[in-house]
């Protein structure tokens, strides 16, 4: 096996230079690390990572926790995470919670028993004001950064999350600007604090419009497609003459739509239909659907720069980044009643 002492006698340099050459060290010469890092390759140097590690005391590992790979919203954050990750010569540990406490309670555990540099966690939102894992990672101070909204129990950690108030204001707006009052809204977990603001945003477009709230008009649909299918067919049962449905998120809006296309109701002409995320599926759906774009790739981006900023020791400030709407062709003028 090829050592660094090796390539050294070959270069005619010290075992200290050729060091700081292949660690790109700030105090050598750009010719000098070019030349000693074309020697190391044709002598087919394989550098001692355990070693390496050891003396670091370092993993060069990451955790990351999402709730289930099967939601497109994750894909491109974790594609990014993982882009920056690799450039730093991290390997990613990847783990389902399922959205269950206690798996995402072993999810962790495990993790910290494999003594990872850092945690990418999506929580799993709960009432209780404390969970007994957040607190070990907190006696441990491992660095963690929250994907998404923050719970009481995971408040002292810094996250990145979309200003989802406001977008779900701009989509609301966008259905009143088009004549629509009476818009059904298909609301999300109500222990999600993201479920909570987009809820809040509709809410407030509809009071600066001066459209009265009606109770009727709001319907438990969760998060997946099956629930906004049964949250389509429950609006039916109860008749509260809708113009326009919003939906908490994508998969809601495609499974409500499904149902009413199926029902022989035409979108956006009877009535109008919009989601939120803009997964993949939205705009190739059979009434492409109207939708807010959230910046998926950037809050991948923001959560590793954050994550640097705490392995440098730094305190890590959280990120709220703004979302824009996408109109397509599921949203139209209220029908004239």
């Amino acid at each position: 096996m090829v050592k660094l002492k090796d390539i050294a006698a070959r270069a005619g340099v010290s075992i200290m230079t050729v060091s700081k050459a292949l660690r790109d060290a700030k105090d050598i010469a750009p010719a000098t690390r070019v030349r000693l890092r074309k020697l190391a390759e044709e002598m087919n140097y394989v550098p001692d990572l355990s070693a390496q590690l050891m003396r670091s005391r370092k993993t060069k590992l990451f955790g990351l926790i999402i709730s289930a790979a099967t939601n497109p919203i994750y894909a491109r954050i974790m594609m990014a995470i993982e882009e920056r990750a690799h450039e730093l010569q991290y390997d990613l540990l990847f783990a389902h919670s399922l959205n269950q406490p206690s798996r995402e309670e072993a999810c962790i555990r495990r993790f910290l028993l494999r003594r990872v540099d850092g945690l990418f966690i999506v929580p799993v939102y709960r009432l209780t004001p404390n969970a007994i894992a957040y607190e070990e990672i907190k006696r441990l101070k491992v660095p963690t950064v929250i994907l998404g909204h923050r719970g009481l129990f995971c408040s002292s950690f810094p996250n990145i999350e979309t200003d989802d108030i406001a977008a779900s204001y701009a989509v609301t707006k966008h259905l009143i600007d088009l004549g629509h009052k009476r818009i059904a809204y298909f609301t999300g977990p109500p222990v999600s604090p993201s479920a909570q603001e987009r809820y809040e945003g509709y809410r407030r477009a509809l009071r600066e419009a001066g459209i009265e709230m009606d109770d009727h008009l709001v319907f438990n649909a969760g998060g997946t497609i099956e629930e906004g299918e049964k949250a389509a067919l429950q609006m039916l049962n109860e008749h509260p003459k809708a113009t326009a449905v919003q939906a908490v998120n994508d998969l809601v809006a495609i499974g409500a739509a499904d149902v009413l296309l199926n029902q022989g109701i035409r979108i956006p002409d009877d009535i109008a239909v919009a989601g939120f995320g803009n997964i993949l599926v939205s705009e190739y759906f059979r009434v492409p659907l109207t939708t807010v774009r959230q910046p998926k790739l950037r809050l991948g981006y923001a959560a590793m720069d954050l994550m640097q900023a705490l392995l440098d020791g730094e305190a890590g400030e959280s990120k709220r980044l703004r979302a824009e709407i996408v109109v397509r062709a599921s949203t139209g003028a209220a029908i004239k009643q």
